[in-house]
């Protein structure tokens, strides 16, 4: 590729689905708004793997992209490093499956429902690549105008009352990002990140408490899309109402706050922050402890497949918050790994309750939830027929369905084992087990709760798994068309892929949050003039 075009790239997946939206307005044949939305998403995915490879291979570790030319801090700039691609790559993956699984019924519910996910890739492919608060902030806003959206598509009253309850309190979430901004700004007097992380070792102590009060409303304004607890109420109703496609795509959304809190917990508050090193370090380690507990739980007490896929995205939330307030680099390597991990099978378990449930009927899951409380007191009778075949749809239902429950689990030998033990291993190494030192009772507090939430994600999926394909109610067996198995079987299928490719993954994996605890690198790339914290 020419050089001139490769210095474009970074602006291609905010500007491509930009584009695709307006250009999806001006159609009203729904077979052009599908040949439009796939094949930008299918260019979105090449451009993405294009800058995956490029900062990991011979290109730049670190581009920056000033829109107009202007100079850092007064212009806005894009900036593509190893985490910011690995998030755009992993978003068009996910896009490309829940469009084409949309594309076999789903997208007929609505007369935007195109547009609207082409403006929600593009908000969060701008919230992964830009360098400032104010467009993080203008990008969010923008997800989230979509997103409002795509929660009400397909209508009926437990959309519309989760969606209503959604916009409400995401307005008022934006409220507190606009004062967090505000009062950072009115103390620093830049938005700039890299110009942040310059200027906070320098702030007079008479001002460092409005700082520190402006950067805590900013994390909870992050930590509620993050859905840490208690402020994680609102996502599992939502995430169970919405339509199976938008469920796959908000696998990622929560990962946008994770996302945020990594990248501004480790440049504006790593050790070069002088007084405000570490700050809020410990609040994401034991919140994120409690959100994995309270998902848990939830996962538990989840009847529904729906219910039980929104528990089990709190308890990817509240893993990969607790392992950033650990501050190490091993630990935040295999985090980034289980990052991938979980969203690609909560993407592929959000496609698979709609097929899943489709032929099952209200009252059966009724009947089931009552013979497992009160059990069954018929006596099998000898006409009872025995070895039932299993047709061949539901055979390959639960055969994806069982990859799924194994990744969230992280039970061998799929990637969510693998993801753990890397965390695991890297925690009790930093207390020094390998040098005959003691682990902390943090460490052990959160090893037990991985531990149990994994037992408990699995006893959940179990019970689900036979109420659904083994106890013989009367139910038709569902009609699946193969651009919906589709997408289901590619994201399982990457899941194993990552199992197989582990190594290379998890060296990836390692550079990454190397380059993301060198602070320095990151600034220097961004604005020269601007000197090391």
């Amino acid at each position: 590729m020419d050089a001139g075009l490769l210095e474009h790239l970074t602006i291609v997946p905010i500007v491509l689905p930009l584009l695709a939206a307006v250009l999806l307005v001006l159609f009203e044949d729904r077979t052009a708004k599908v040949a439009i939305s796939i094949t930008a998403t299918a260019l979105l995915l090449g451009v993405a793997l294009a800058l995956l490879v490029r900062t990991n291979d011979g290109g730049p570790a670190i581009s920056t992209y000033a829109l107009g030319n202007w100079p850092v801090p007064f212009g806005i700039v894009l900036v593509a490093d190893r985490l910011s691609t690995l998030m755009v790559a992993l978003t068009a993956v996910l896009a490309l499956s829940s469009i084409v699984f949309a594309t076999a019924r789903w997208h007929r519910a609505g007369a935007n429902f195109h547009s609207l996910f082409q403006l929600l890739l593009m908000g969060l492919n701008g919230a992964f690549l830009t360098g400032d608060l104010f467009n993080l902030f203008v990008f969010f806003e923008l997800l989230l105008a979509a997103s409002y959206g795509l929660v009400l598509h397909g209508s009926g009253n437990t959309r519309v009352r989760a969606g209503l309850q959604y916009i409400a309190f995401n307005l008022a979430n934006s409220s507190l990002f606009l004062i967090g901004v505000s009062l950072i700004y009115g103390v620093t007097g830049t938005l700039n990140m890299a110009d942040l992380a310059v200027r906070i070792p320098l702030i007079p102590e008479a001002d460092r408490m409005l700082f520190e009060a402006g950067a805590a409303i900013l994390g909870v304004a992050f930590l509620v899309k993050a859905a840490m607890w208690p402020l994680s109420f609102w996502l599992p109703t939502t995430y169970a109402a919405v339509a199976p496609p938008v469920g796959a795509m908000f696998a990622i959304m929560s990962k946008v706050g994770v996302y945020v809190i990594l990248r501004l917990f480790l440049l504006l508050f790593g050790e070069g922050a002088g007084e405000l090193a570490h700050f809020g370090g410990q609040w994401l380690l034991y919140g994120g402890m409690a959100t994995i507990a309270f998902g848990a739980i939830g996962v538990l007490a989840s009847q529904g497949l729906a219910r039980l896929a929104g528990s089990s995205v709190l308890v990817s939330s509240g893993t990969l918050l607790a392992m950033i307030g650990y501050e190490n680099v091993g630990v935040t390597a295999g985090a980034l790994f289980y990052l991938v991990s979980s969203t690609l099978a909560l993407s592929c378990l959000y496609l698979l309750v709609e097929l899943v449930e489709r032929g099952r009927d209200a009252a059966a899951d009724v009947l089931a939830i009552t013979l497992e409380a009160f059990g069954d007191d018929e006596e099998p009778t000898h006409e009872e027929e025995i070895g039932i075949a299993t047709p061949r749809t539901l055979a390959v239902l639960s055969a994806a369905f069982t990859g799924c429950a194994l990744v969230l689990a992280g039970m061998p030998p799929l990637s969510g084992f693998l993801a753990k033990f890397a965390m695991l291993s890297a925690m009790f190494n930093l207390d020094g087990l390998g040098a005959g030192g003691v682990i902390s009772a943090p460490s052990w507090a959160l090893a037990a709760i991985l531990i149990l939430s994994g037992l408990a994600t699995m006893i959940a999926l179990v019970r689900a798994g036979i109420n659904t394909f083994w106890v013989s109610f009367d139910t038709e067996v569902p009609r699946i068309q193969a651009i919906e198995m589709g997408p289901v079987l590619l994201l399982l299928g990457l899941c194993v892929l990552l199992t197989i490719l582990a190594g290379p993954a998890m060296n990836y994996m390692d550079i990454t949050a190397e380059g993301l605890f060198r602070s320095a690198d990151y600034i220097a790339t961004v604005f020269p003039g601007g000197g090391q914290p």
